[in-house]
């Protein structure tokens, strides 16, 4: 009986993450998690000390810090300047269409997804306005490239930080090994965007040349890349992850101008909220034994790349990718080739979040800015492009893995 009651909090706790929020209640996902954590402490399934236990520091100060950096360049208008200046180089419909997918696909590796899309959107949106075309065709191009560049990195997106962490894969073999899956793909989602609103790119020109003012706060500015460059050296260079990352945000906590107080308002703490539950609730099912039975169902996926690849997949679209990689954390170690595994679920969760809208935070974040810009991005225009490039890049992800 208590197993079974165990069952249904973790069941029920997931299910309300994957749907975003209860019927009737104003709950969200990090809510959702946190207190489905409480409840699974209360009931017994996992002791307080086990779930202090639970929560990945490492985790979750890679997390804080890469937030950190993110909001510095966004106030010093980092991202604002570098997409005015790469958009500003289109002089037709395609290649805008190209430079939207490669700037927010290469940045989205460097620097989080979801920031890359909340600082590009409005931009996107404003340029194709003065160009005269039509936004969705962009907007959807950004929101699946974000997600393929993500792939690339252990800092490009949450779920690839849980696993960078969780598997000790160094940082440059992880990114040597993924990197080719992320630009190939962002080649099949520009191919893809352009065959599925093929009529929006028959003009050869564009109606006028880019134009887009931007503002920057140069001191800042400096301070911010030269923040991220020694981050980055130092990931190179075989720094711990965590340490590295915190280095960069220590860096620029040391301010005479800018108030603390301004930086933190911007962090996504309940970011941080979601991951401390969903730890928690992923903690019970070891605590439990049920992620023993969950092992046996999952094991045969382990001999394989396309089955690995294929569950990963399912379940990241029926619960979100960051509570799939949790349920797959304890068992990803106990299969036969531990790091491909690895890097299989690190592409398989972050790619299928392209399926739809719904799929990716980052998609969700593209639509809503866009709807406060006067811009419906729907479900089905988002599916029409969305569909064919989650196959076609889970396939070239899938067979490239396969062949290492």
């Amino acid at each position: 009986m208590r197993e079974i009651l165990t069952g249904c909090a973790i069941g029920l706790a997931l299910l309300g993450v994957a749907m975003g929020r209860f019927p009737w209640l104003r709950m969200n996902r990090a809510t959702i998690a946190l207190v489905g954590a409480v409840v699974l402490v209360l009931m017994g399934a996992i002791s307080l000390e086990e779930a202090f236990d639970s929560l990945d520091l490492s985790t979750l100060v890679l997390l804080f810090a890469m937030m950190v950096l993110n909001v510095n360049l966004s106030i010093c208008g980092f991202f604002r300047l570098l997409t005015a200046r790469i958009l500003c180089w289109a002089k037709t419909p395609r290649q805008l269409l190209a430079l939207v997918v490669m700037s927010s696909g290469v940045l989205s590796a460097l620097f989080l997804n979801d920031t890359v899309v909340l600082m590009f959107t409005p931009l996107v949106i404003r340029v194709t306005r003065q160009v005269g075309r039509n936004p969705i065709p962009y907007l959807v191009a950004l929101a699946t490239a974000a997600n393929i560049g993500s792939t690339a990195t252990i800092i490009g997106n949450p779920q690839n930080m849980l696993i960078g962490i969780s598997s000790g894969i160094p940082f440059a073999r992880f990114a040597a090994l993924l990197s080719p899956v992320s630009l190939i793909g962002l080649g099949l989602a520009w191919v893809v965007v352009f065959l599925v609103y093929r009529s929006q790119f028959r003009s050869e020109r564009l109606a006028s040349f880019v134009t887009v003012e931007t503002r920057t706060y140069r001191p800042l500015l400096r301070k911010s890349l030269a923040a991220a460059a020694l981050m980055i050296l130092g990931l190179l260079a075989g720094m711990p992850i965590p340490l590295a990352s915190m280095a960069a945000a220590s860096l620029l906590l040391v301010t005479r101008r800018l108030k603390p107080e301004r930086v933190f308002r911007e962090i996504d703490w309940s970011l941080l909220v979601f991951f401390s539950g969903l730890f928690v609730v992923t903690k019970a099912l070891e605590t439990t034994g049920l992620s023993a039975r969950l092992f046996a169902l999952a094991r045969p996926l382990g001999q394989g790349v396309l089955g690995l690849t294929a569950a990963s997949a399912v379940l990241s679209n029926l619960i979100s990718n960051v509570p799939a990689v949790l349920m797959f954390r304890p068992l990803v170690p106990a299969f036969p080739n531990v790091e491909k595994s690895w890097l299989v679920l690190a592409m398989a969760t972050t790619l299928a979040g392209n399926l739809t809208l719904l799929g990716s935070v980052a998609n969700l974040i593209v639509a809503e800015s866009a709807r406060r810009s006067g811009v419906r991005l729907t479900f089905l225009h988002y599916l029409r492009a969305g569909v064919p490039i989650t196959i076609l890049t889970l396939a070239w992800g899938a067979l490239w893995l396969s062949l290492m």
